[in-house]
């Protein structure tokens, strides 16, 4: 592990790799030139129109902002109903788990890389000793920055070497964790790999019960995501949102997208993956900043599919505001690379995934986004309007447009409060009903993370904002 020669090339493959064997995959150039002249085409026109004509311009831009709205509710509502019944997710109890043979397992690979974590890497350490699986198939590798000598310094202390390899990743650009895990790929020996981070806490039978569902599922699923849930919802208002979007994420709407066959964006931990598939479509993307959004569409471009499995992995949720902005930014603007990247080869990526789950792939990760952008334009003409009724807005909203916006923006946000409930109900915690019912604050401080990340996405598009972990404060403790 340790050879120079060995270590350069590990490297060279990490950042360039993809770029190379597949350039149109990478999100190395954020913009191709068609894109980019199609970018500049439409921003003249609009420019154009808001001198000429600027009334009939907004009064289109707001009819198609409301298609869109109503397009991606409608599209929300689909995906929901179909996340709803209990077989939408793969349930392996624990005795099917624990009956599994050990000669039975195949080997596997957990990576964990981590950066700036001296916080939280003493738990992690347990929390990978504590996993149920055979020690003489399971590789451990932590991969942390040969420069963070705080991290390698907490993680001996922890007691590192009795539990995992330290893989050491030379400092190189881009400072990503795509790039550390392609890194840790050169070590790696299993037939089964995944990622957890630096603040997860696991069910310990995690792994068997990938190894189950892979052997009850489709013989072209490659992926196995498990359930991500937080552990302090309950330690402030914004970890409260937090909690209640995420379990109705991962309990409805991504099952819901795998059983409409449509591509899932992946969690970024606890995606549970065939090491032959991974080197087939290239691994991870070092440029992409939601690198497992990205993962998740080429694996269904290449024909793959992903199971969601009832194994849920504890993760902490942001508490703090400025830090929450700062992940969230990140994975708007990874959405929106993710998109762009796709859609290089328009036809070609309508041919393979067929037309709904081309326009599902758009909804989710371009219009999350750039809705979430436009949500601020939006509510700042209605507090103008509340205000004084000024005669500008009434003329850019005629009859024809007014009303459907008016009832995208009572029925979507009832709707979405509705899911919200349900997704209470799921966490099984009355306490988050007031983060379900304050949520259209939570919608606010989407729209400015929104706003950041296409921002950054035009002037830093591969920067990796670092999310601070052991910020919690809780009394909670995992499910058992």
């Amino acid at each position: 592990m340790t050879d120079p020669a060995f270590r350069a090339a590990a490297l060279h493959d990490a950042v360039s790799g993809l770029r190379e064997r597949t350039p149109s995959a990478s999100a190395a150039v954020p913009f191709t030139p068609w894109q980019r002249a199609v970018a500049l085409v439409l921003l003249a026109l609009l420019v154009a129109g808001g001198i000429v004509a600027p009334i009939p311009t907004l009064t289109t831009l707001t009819a198609v902002s409301t298609l869109a709205y109503v397009a991606a509710l409608l599209d929300r509502l689909v995906i929901f109903r179909r996340g709803l019944p209990a077989d939408a997710i793969v349930q392996i109890d624990d005795d099917e788990a624990r009956a599994i043979p050990d000669a039975e397992l195949p080997p596997y690979t957990v990576l964990m890389p981590a950066y700036d974590e001296t916080e939280v890497i003493g738990q992690l350490i347990a929390a990978m000793r504590a996993l149920d699986y055979p020690a003489d198939k399971l590789q451990i590798l932590l991969l942390l920055e040969e420069d963070d000598d705080t991290t390698i310094a907490a993680a001996a202390a922890a007691g590192v070497e009795q539990v995992a390899t330290v893989v050491l990743v030379p400092a190189a650009d881009p400072r990503t964790k795509p790039k550390a895990c392609n890194y840790g790929l050169h070590f790696a020996t299993g037939e089964i790999l995944t990622i957890y981070d630096a603040e997860d806490i696991p069910d310990p039978l995690q792994l068997r019960k990938v190894v189950a569902t892979f052997a009850r599922s489709d013989p072209r699923t490659a992926c196995v995501q498990a359930k991500l849930a937080f552990r302090n919802g309950r330690q402030n208002l914004l970890t409260g949102w937090f909690t209640v979007e995420y379990d109705v994420w991962f309990s409805y709407l991504l099952p819901g997208v795998m059983r409409v066959n449509a591509p899932i964006p992946l969690g970024g931990t606890s995606n549970h993956l065939l090491r032959r598939v991974l080197d087939h479509i290239g691994a991870w993307d070092p440029y992409n900043v939601t690198e497992d959004a990205d993962l998740g569409v080429r694996l269904a471009i290449n024909g793959y599919r992903t199971a969601v499995l009832n194994s849920i992995t504890w993760e902490e949720a942001n508490s703090d505001p400025i830090n929450w902005l700062r992940q969230r930014s990140r994975w708007y603007k990874g959405y929106l690379q993710s998109w762009l990247v796709h859609t290089r080869h328009p036809v070609r990526l309508w041919r393979s995934i067929g037309p709904a789950a081309f326009l599902r792939f758009t909804l989710l990760l371009a219009g999350t986004p750039l809705i979430a952008c436009v949500n601020a334009l939006f509510w700042l003409v209605l507090v103008l309007w509340l205000l004084g009724q000024p005669r500008a807005v009434g003329l850019v909203f005629p009859p024809a447009v007014y009303y459907p916006a008016l009832i995208s923006l009572v029925l979507g946000n009832a709707l979405t409060i509705y899911m919200n409930l349900i997704g209470c109900r799921e966490g099984r915690d009355p306490r988050l009903l007031v983060a379900c019912l304050t949520v259209p604050i939570y919608w606010f401080m989407m729209s400015i993370a929104a706003i950041k990340g296409v921002w950054q996405l035009l002037r830093n598009p591969s920067y990796w904002e670092k999310t601070a972990h052991g910020l919690e404060v809780t009394t909670d403790e995992p499910a058992p």
